[in-house]
């Protein structure tokens, strides 16, 4: 399992230059994208393709391979091989058959954008792509809204300003998050900043939309302890809630009250929807 660049070339490594030179096959995700990193350093082992639509026929061939006594390095075009890329069925597959899987590691988008995204890296959590459909997007969104840990995604950039805006309406405008766009490459940018921030950028920085982007979010803070109240702010939410939603609208009612009491634009939102519910059950 062969770690390749994700844009600056030099960041193979020897020992992975070395073992594409000497193994018998190389599995590539795309082999006309390898056989471009393959001629740059003049390595000519010869290539067969292996991604999601052929990965458990490929595997039987390449176990086949292994069992003649050959070795075969795997390749993704571009990062570490299974994650989020092909990879993961051809490990499994090979673990199973009883041969050894060797790992040559290097470059990975995710781990190399949370190094410098400036958010807790002690404990993450990797969500890989979001579903490409707004309704799927959001419902996985709020499956993670109480995740602890910082959150590291890979995104489109034709997606990226409405995933922003999605994450601002599920887990608050004033969560703290960064962009990593073409991470290695010549225009590398990190924005940093809070998911409101980072939404307005995406509408007025045609650049952040641009290239391969990992985009980070902050843990959800702590739930509160019992003696908050039922609310999570001493009774103070219900308390403002309770007379502006006999005279306005449900979100305007929320967003005042978040105003009053210093929640969260979507507490004070999901706190207002149940306290709106109970009335009406009465």
């Amino acid at each position: 399992m062969i770690a390749t660049p994700i844009g600056n070339l030099g960041d193979l490594s020897a020992r992975a230059r070395d073992t594409l030179q000497n193994c018998v096959l190389i599995a590539a995700e795309d082999t006309r994208h390898t056989g471009m990193l393959l001629k740059h350093f003049g390595i000519q082992t010869p290539q067969i393709s292996l991604h999601d639509h052929n990965e458990e026929t490929r595997a039987i061939e390449i176990i086949a391979r292994l069992r003649e006594g050959q070795s075969v390095a795997l390749v993704s075009d571009a990062g570490t091989p299974a994650i989020s890329d092909p990879g993961f069925e051809l490990v499994r597959a090979v673990a199973a058959a009883g041969f050894e899987i060797i790992a040559i590691p290097g470059p990975c988008a995710a781990i190399a954008a949370l190094s410098i995204g400036a958010l807790p890296t002690d404990r993450f959590c990797f969500e890989g792509f979001l579903p490409a459909r707004g309704a799927a997007r959001r419902q996985r969104l709020r499956s993670l809204e109480q995740e602890p840990r910082t959150l590291v995604l890979y995104e489109s950039p034709h997606r990226v300003q409405d995933t922003l805006e999605d994450c601002v309406e599920v887990f608050g405008a004033e969560r703290l998050g960064a962009v990593v766009r073409e991470i290695t490459k010549l225009h590398e940018t990190t924005y940093r900043g809070s998911l409101r921030e980072l939404s307005s950028l995406a509408k007025s920085d045609a650049d952040l939309a641009r290239g391969e982007i990992v985009l980070l979010i902050a843990g959800a803070e702590p739930l509160p302890s019992a003696d908050a109240g039922a609310d999570g702010y001493g009774g103070a939410l219900d308390k403002a809630l309770a007379p502006l939603l006999k005279e306005l609208p449900l979100k305007q009612a929320a967003r005042l009250a978040a105003q009053i009491t210093g929640a969260r634009d979507n507490e004070a939102y999901k706190r207002a929807l149940l306290l709106k519910e109970q009335l009406a059950s009465q």
